[in-house]
This record gives C-alpha cells, sequence and structure tokens, in this order.
C-alpha cells in the first residue's frame, strides 16, 4: 500500500530495516529484515490477507460502497499505479487489512481486479526463499507507506503482493485508529481468484508457500469449482475459483472478491439495506454451510459477507481447522 503522506520517510525506514508488527492472530513477533541473507530454504510466516486492490470508474460511487454501506474509514490517498495521480484511496478493515480503490476503470470489459496481498514477517526472508525455489519477484522495497513489499505474477497471472508492516510506516503508526463501530466486518477472511489448473497453482500456492486445502466443493458434489486454501501462519485463506471460461465482467467481478467474516449475516444485511444499499440477493446458506450474503459495489465487483461457522453439513468435504 503506498501513500504520498510517507514519501520523505521512505529513505529513513530503508535504512533502519524495521521489524514486521505482529498479527493478533500469530504468536510470533516478526524478524528483523537487517543481516546476511537468509537461508534459501527458509520460510518466513505469511499470517493473513494484507488487502486486496480495485479499480473504479466512479470514485464518488465507490467512496459511498466501502466508506458508507460498509462502513470502512478512509485513511489516506495512495499514488495510482495505473496514472501516477494521487487519487487512489485506502480503506481501513483492521489494523493489518485494508482496501484500496482507484480511479482508471476504462472499459466495463476490464478486470476490476490490480493485485491481491499477504502479510509476512520478513518480506526480505520471503524473497530469499522465493528466488532459491526459481520464483521470480520484483525488487523488494520499502513502499512509499514505509512497509516492505514486492510482487509476483501466479501462474494466472494474478498480481500478489507480500508486505511486511514497519512500525515506522503510515499504517504503523496509525495502530488502533481509524476503526469505527460502523464498520460492518472487522477482519477480511479470503480472497478469491480465477485459477485455471489446480495443479499449477498448487506448484506455487502449496509446494513453495505453504498454503493448504481447507475445503474444496462444488455447485454438485460431483465436481469442484471452488478451493479454499488457508495461508500457513493463520486463518484467513485464498479461494481458487475454477471452471471459468471466457468471464464476462460481471463474471469476474463475482469470481474476485473479498470475503468480511460477520457474527451475523443477518444483522449485516439489515445494516447494508439501512445504509440505502439496493439488494438484489437475500442472505442464504452457501454449500460449505455457512451462512453468507453477496454485495457488490458499483463496479459489480462482489464483497460476501459470511459467518464463521457452518450451520449445515458441507458439501463435498469436510473444513479442516
Amino acid at each position: 500500500m503506498k501513500s504520498r503522506c510517507l514519501m520523505m520517510l521512505v529513505a529513513m525506514v530503508f535504512a533502519a530495516r524495521g521489524l514486521g508488527g505482529p498479527r493478533t492472530n500469530s504468536a510470533v513477533s516478526a524478524a528483523p529484515t537487517g543481516g546476511p541473507a537468509p537461508a534459501a530454504g527458509s520460510r518466513p510466516l505469511i499470517v493473513g490477507v494484507a488487502h486486496i486492490a480495485l479499480k473504479t470508474s466512479n470514485l464518488a460511487s465507490a467512496r459511498q460502497f466501502y466508506g458508507h454501506v460498509l462502513g470502512f474509514q478512509e485513511i489516506s490517498s495512495l499514488p495510482n499505479p495505473l496514472t501516477g495521480r494521487p487519487d487512489g484511496v485506502c480503506f481501513k478493515v483492521n489494523d493489518h487489512q485494508y482496501i484500496e480503490v482507484y480511479p482508471g476503470l476504462k472499459d466495463p470489459s476490464e478486470d476490476r481486479l490490480l493485485h491481491i496481498a499477504f502479510e509476512t514477517t520478513n518480506a526480505r526472508q520471503l524473497a530469499v526463499y522465493l528466488a532459491g525455489h526459481s520464483v521470480k519477484t520484483s525488487p523488494l522495497q520499502p513502499d512509499t507507506e514505509g512497509n516492505f513489499s514486492f510482487t509476483l505474477h501466479d501462474i494466472d497471472g494474478h498480481v500478489v503482493e507480500f508486505a511486511e508492516y514497519v512500525p515506522t510506516s503510515l499504517s504503523g503508526r496509525g495502530m488502533g485508529k481509524f476503526l469505527g463501530p460502523e464498520r460492518i466486518s472487522q477482519r477480511i477472511i479470503h480472497v478469491g481468484v480465477t485459477v485455471g489448473d489446480q495443479a499449477a497453482a498448487n506448484r506455487l500456492y502449496q509446494d513453495v508457500l505453504g498454503y493448504r486445502d481447507i475445503w474444496h466443493g462444488g455447485m454438485t458434489d460431483d465436481r469442484t469449482d471452488w478451493v479454499d486454501m488457508r495461508v500457513p501462519d493463520g486463518k484467513d485463506w485464498l479461494e481458487y475459483m475454477l471452471n471459468v471460461h471466457h468471464p464476462s465482467p460481471r463474471t469476474l467481478g463475482v469470481m474476485h472478491h473479498m470475503s468480511l467474516g460477520v457474527p451475523s449475516v443477518a444483522e449485516a444485511y439489515q445494516t447494508a439495506v439501512g445504509r440505502g444499499y439496493q439488494s438484489q440477493e437475500k442472505p442464504q446458506i452457501g454449500r460449505d454451510g455457512k451462512w453468507q450474503y453477496n454485495l457488490y459495489d458499483p463496479d459489480l465487483t462482489r464483497v460476501e459477507v459470511m459467518e464463521p461457522k457452518p450451520v449445515e453439513k458441507p458439501c463435498c468435504s469436510p473444513i479442516l481447522d
């Protein structure tokens, strides 16, 4: 995540080589990024979803949806990777998770997804580890918030970022702030992307990075349309969206999505409708046995709200802890 607010801090933070902040769902503190390069065989912790970055055709409408309907506070402006202008916005879900939205969607046929991001406790060590497994990444550098990050392209061409939070960064200094009671959810529990070949995707996410299958299911019991791949050192997961061929923009918006954990889907539904959201769907129990409800931002990106535990037996496979 990038913000013009800390442009002058970048060089200072790079020299300091600070520590990444631990997640609330991780019991292990971050490792320092300075010192000798770690062994290629040593993978640092990957503790959860950090953010999702999306394109929008109408920033005012996106602000209404993410800021008013979902209740997330806007914490900073961001340099737009599409235009270079400081017109992107960052909405805070919690101290470790954000939603980034950038103007620049010009054609209805464009994919709305820019990238997904996961938090690691040591970005430098993870980059070295990936290089040792012949995975090409962008150079590791402090972003303009003062955090360390790099990106890679997975087998399906999705941009995947890994970020290490630094206490002196904008996000680090904002710990405990911008967390109002208006938030419809306090946690992103997963992000979903299209996957053309599960075995090929697994070579990166499972074999190299250590993500693991915790549930898979489909529209019918004899097929697999979705695979939930939990991060190795946390509770969040990446959802493979399989069997998607030549998707329309609306279909891509359904597939490339985020999911927000809530204690009550019924209450989340009433909150969204009460804030003026025109809902075309109602809460329902999904194939995984969990209550869920789908909302769509103005550019048709799906935001799923979901209760954490099944109320019915999941189809197709058990949900692993």
